[in-house]
């Protein structure tokens, strides 16, 4: 019986290589074309855009960001057939909506693969190759619960008793709830089995593998459990739409083996994969942890190629605490969302509270309070303040007094001293340390804790400005203009870094930001991010600038629920039939 090694070949075991110029690749799922986009997809692309952007910005090496259709399976072949169109048109339509969806978000995808692609097929039949010249796949007759939405076999274990359609009773899937039918047929298997000691050395020997550690765990229980040999292919007669076996044309290729093979075609497998593989990360969501942290890391060591870098997990998004269906008719769809929110208010909700360790609940009124309290009120109101011509006349970066707040070591010599306060250092530490905090959060897949940490500091900052109330200062003394002048530097300082902190999540709205701070384009990066330089008793370049264009409301407030709701059904158009 054919083993592979206990412990990975030499040259699978290197780790990738680190610094400033390495190379990554950012994946999301590629989204099965069966239906149109919701907000759980665009959650796990927009994710991995946040992580782009963030690398980007740390100017840490070049980067991709991959994403795509998967447009092969019988579920596919079944909803063609159901909407009377054939399933090439279908995924042409699909496809397109992904794609347009994506680009309207501002997902900065550098590859989108389609699986119908001629490259991506090319890619697969020699990936099978490689399987079948390493003794892995064998063909035996298979049975079992196949659930066909998760275009997978299900074991007893993960099956609950249910009703179809008519009411009748049968097998249901625990997990999702889809009905499932005993099939039984002759495919090829690939001896999983036999990769439980290689899967468990890998992940042993990097913990950081799959993260969250909750799904880590995960896996390690599941490698502990009953791992039996796996599908990878389905009869022909049954499922036409894929791509077929090579040499055995009476085959189809498993679509999950087909789908996974996205992130090799698309880095030039199996020519030139090497220059980015296996400096990869995969975003994906909870529900396909399975063929992404076991089935997909095993294939890839039989087929003599290393597993990814990282796998990056997400939970779900409920709405109103219940799971999105059609059935219940509470898909969301992003574009809708959009158009009501805002490109960057969609994003910034999104990021801002979506946890990955646990599933996450979407309800309208959550997003109006969430970004009207923390982008139009909060940072948008101290922009606006801090610039307003009543206030900043000149339109300037004023100068900072020392004299007016001198540094100190510890804030509570600060008391006497100056005319800062304890609470103003307080905002001063709190700011220069953000954007070391911010990039261990981004780093650590806790977009969620960075922006957390973003928000807290701008509460700290409106704190400072309204405890000061630049607005009473006599502008014609010379020594309150001092002060005055101070207290919009600092203000001016913070949000200077907030923008630069926020250019991931919110683009557009960082960029309008910066661009009325008149930071170029080239004082946007992280190592160029230096807060509050005077204070250190060095030069500040943005010091007597002239500030930018007036760009108008940072962020509009979004108005009363009923208004939206309004605009919200004016903007949905009937449901077509996929």
């Amino acid at each position: 019986m054919w083993r592979p090694p206990h412990r990975l070949p030499r040259q699978l075991r290197r780790a990738a290589a680190t610094g400033p110029g390495r190379r990554l690749l950012l994946s999301t799922p590629i989204f099965y074309a069966n239906g149109p986009p919701h907000i759980g997809h665009l959650y796990s692309a927009l994710l991995a855009d946040a992580l782009l952007r963030h690398r980007r910005l740390r100017a840490a090496g070049p980067a991709r960001l991959c994403t795509g259709t998967d447009e092969h399976g019988l579920k596919i072949q079944q909803a063609a057939a159901a909407a009377g169109t054939s399933p090439a048109e279908l995924c042409e339509r699909v496809s397109g909506l992904f794609r347009q969806a994506l680009t309207q978000a501002g997902v900065a995808y550098t590859d989108f693969t389609r699986t119908s692609e001629p490259r991506h097929q090319r890619a697969v039949k020699h990936f099978w190759g490689a399987l079948r010249d390493g003794g892995v796949l064998y063909k035996g007759s298979y049975e079992g619960w196949y659930c066909t939405p998760e275009e997978s076999f299900l074991p007893e274990s993960q099956l609950a008793e249910g009703t179809d359609a008519q009411g009748r009773p049968c097998k249901v899937s625990l997990e999702t709830g889809h009905e499932v039918h005993w099939t039984k047929e002759e495919n090829y298997m690939f001896r999983l089995s036999a990769f439980r000691d290689p899967l468990q050395n890998w992940l042993r020997d990097n913990p950081r593998a799959i993260f969250p550690d909750p799904f880590y765990q995960c896996v390690l229980r599941w490698l502990d459990e009953d791992l039996p040999d796996l599908s990878v292919s389905r009869e022909r007669n049954r499922l036409q739409w894929g791509i077929p076996v090579p040499s055995d044309p009476t085959q189809t290729i498993y679509v999950w083996v087909d789908a996974l093979v996205n992130y090799l075609s698309v880095v030039g497998y199996p020519e030139s994969h090497g220059a980015w593989w296996p400096a990869v990360h995969h975003v994906v969501g909870k529900d396909i942890l399975k063929f992404h942290a076991l089935y997909w890391p095993a294939l890839l060591l039989a087929a003599g190629l290393e597993p990814p870098e990282r796998i990056l997990v997400h939970s779900h998004w409920t709405v109103r605490g219940q799971k999105m269906s059609k059935s219940l008719g509470n898909v969301v769809d992003p574009s809708v969302c959009m158009g009501q929110y805002g490109v960057d208010g969609l994003r910034y909700f999104l990021l801002r509270q979506g946890v990955p360790e646990r599933d996450c609940d979407y309800y309208d009124e959550k997003v109006v309070k969430l970004v009207n309290s923390e982008l139009a009120d909060a940072l948008g109101g101290l922009l606006n303040r801090s610039t307003a011509p009543s206030i900043n006349p000149s339109n300037t970066y004023p100068c900072f007094s020392e004299p007016c707040f001198p540094k100190v070591l510890d804030s509570r010599e600060a008391r006497g001293t100056g005319r800062a306060c304890a609470e103003d250092y307080k905002l001063v530490a709190a700011v220069a340390s953000l954007p070391v905090q911010v990039d261990s959060y981004f780093e650590g897949f806790q977009i969620y804790k960075a922006l957390e940490c973003i928000a807290q500091c701008v509460r700290q900052t409106n704190g400072f400005f309204q405890r000061h109330r630049p607005w009473k200062l006599d502008r014609r003394d010379a020594v309150e203009q001092l002060w005055l002048d101070t207290i919009l530097h600092v203000t001016l300082e913070c949000l200077r870094v907030y923008g630069t902190l926020l250019q991931p999540v919110v683009p557009h709205m960082a960029d309008k930001l910066l661009s009325r701070l008149a930071v170029g384009p080239g004082e946007r990066h992280l190592s160029a991010l230096t807060f509050l330089a005077r204070y250190d008793g060095k030069p500040c370049p943005f010091e007597g600038r002239q500030l930018g264009p007036d760009t108008g409301i940072l962020f509009h407030r979004l108005g009363k629920l009923e208004t939206m709701k309004k605009r919200k059904q004016e903007a949905q158009v009937p449901d077509k039939q996929l």
